[in-house]
């Protein structure tokens, strides 16, 4: 839009042209040198006054500041969940949050209200597209928040629900702190039950302890797990101790990517960790026992699983089936019920090296045999021959005292491509869960050379580094 100025308002000043303040640009001929600093200043203010504008402009796009919400664990009957400063109900606080604010849950214990929910894809159906009746209990939903309870044995979420904290659409998430328990499991089987499920959402689950849930009709075989990733979901699940649960520890299932470190994970129902349909990860440094299995890549997965001790387990202890592809080594896998490692089917790709193998077998046959590495191709009897190790390499493990013998329906390994069988000497034999080798132990840098040791020496055998 363009103005005419007013020349009486500019003495001395000759006003040639009118002023388009769409360009904010403005024709003006000075008369004298005096006008000529006159000029120049106002040339000088226009244009602070446009920068001025334009950076106004900018901030009002700029979010607003991030604020810390508390939760209190506080009996009050306040219906807007707030009193004071201070949020009463959780849900009402993930609710009012907004992107990058901080929810400090106070000590004590807090209660979800369970919530019917229907979902029109089922994580672990033949058919993707399957209705399933499930209960939401704490929902993080479109969020970029942080949330932050005041210890496991401090900060105690009873969910109620078979999505305990059900996250979805939000990114990211970082949670850490809590006890999470109390699931209730849905009738519907199919249900994808677990204390945190992800969907579409890239969440880090570090420092908290999610254990007691497992109550569950009898008439639904499946369980309430530990943390399940869903379609599209992104975790990092590091240093948490997930125990007592009613089914898998950790799961993921269509689309879900991990990043699975340093957790405790032990005494459930399922499978310690299991990757399954088209999910990858990176599995390290997890202990997992007393679950029914360890370790598991299923489906058209891409699984790295290394230094990992899994142990005393009721089947086997690590697995690669399907289409999968494993890449397992420098783990410890000792005192399975059943079979210590399985390359279970024809069409399964990877490597088993540098792995310590030993003691398996100690429940009568269940799963699979009671041996250290069995070798799988659709009957029990079948031999597999040596072509096989050219899609599925196993070497430089220590394959020892496994209850039914070293390795079955496939060749003898002992003394071939780097595998050994001799006892591992480990440093503290007392404590049955201390798998650190003596100084002076042959599994001390005999590993497989290609890989790479902390110390720029050889690698050893086993987990520990």
């Amino acid at each position: 839009m363009n103005y005419l100025l007013n020349k009486e308002a500019f003495p001395g000043i000759e006003i040639n042209a009118t002023v388009d303040m769409n360009a904010l640009f403005l024709l003006i001929e000075p008369k004298d040198e005096w006008d000529y600093g006159i000029t120049l200043i106002g040339m000088i203010m226009h244009r602070l006054i446009s920068i001025f504008t334009f950076v106004s402009f900018l901030l009002s796009f700029a979010p607003a500041t991030s604020d810390v919400l508390i939760v209190e664990d506080v009996d009050r009957s306040e219906s807007s969940g707030v009193f004071g400063d201070k949020y009463l109900s959780l849900q009402f606080a993930m609710e009012r949050a907004i992107d990058g604010d901080t929810i400090l849950i106070k000590p004590g214990i807090y209660h979800a209200q369970p919530t019917a929910y229907t979902e029109d894809l089922c994580g672990n159906c033949l058919e993707h597209k399957t209705t399933v009746k499930a209960t939401r209990g704490f929902i993080i939903d479109n969020r970029d928040i942080v949330i932050m309870g005041s210890g496991p044995d401090r900060t105690r979420l009873v969910t109620n629900a078979g999505y305990g904290v059900y996250i979805e659409d939000s990114s990211p998430v970082y949670i850490s702190g809590l006890k999470i328990t109390g699931g209730v499991r849905d009738e519907d089987g199919n249900a994808t039950d677990a204390a945190i499920v992800v969907r579409n959402s890239r969440v880090t689950i570090t420092d908290c302890e999610i254990s007691g849930n497992t109550y569950r009709d009898s008439s639904v075989v499946v369980g309430i797990g530990g943390i399940f990733g869903r379609e599209g979901a992104e975790l990092f699940i590091i240093n948490n101790l997930i125990e007592n649960n009613g089914w898998d520890g950790v799961a993921l299932y269509r689309g879900a990517t991990a990043f699975i470190a340093d957790n405790v994970i032990r005494k459930g129902r399922g499978v310690g960790i299991g990757i399954t349909w088209d999910a990858a990860a990176t599995v390290l440094r997890n202990r997992i026992s007393e679950y029914w299995k360890g370790i598991g890549s299923f489906g058209d997965t891409r699984v790295v699983a290394r230094h990992n001790e899994v142990f005393d387990n009721l089947g086997w202890g690590i697995i690669a089936t399907g289409t999968s592809w494993m890449d397992a080594s420098n783990n410890t896998v000792i005192r399975n019920g059943n079979c210590g490692m399985a390359v279970w089917g024809p069409d399964c790709m990877g490597r088993f090296t540098n792995n310590l193998i030993v003691e398996n077998g100690w429940r009568e046959e269940w799963v699979c045999p009671c041996v250290g590495i069995w070798a799988y191709s659709g009957e029990d009897t079948t031999m597999v021959t040596e072509d096989r190790l050219e899609s599925f390499e196993i070497s430089f493990n220590n394959v020892w005292g496994n209850e039914a013998g070293e390795y079955r329906n496939m060749p003898d390994l002992t003394g071939r491509f780097g595998n050994i069988s001799i006892e591992p000497e480990f440093l503290n034999p007392s404590d049955s869960t201390d798998f650190r080798l003596k100084p002076a132990s042959p599994l001390i840098d005999s590993g497989n050379p290609l890989l790479t040791d902390p110390d720029g020496s050889r690698p050893d055998i086993g987990a520990r580094l």
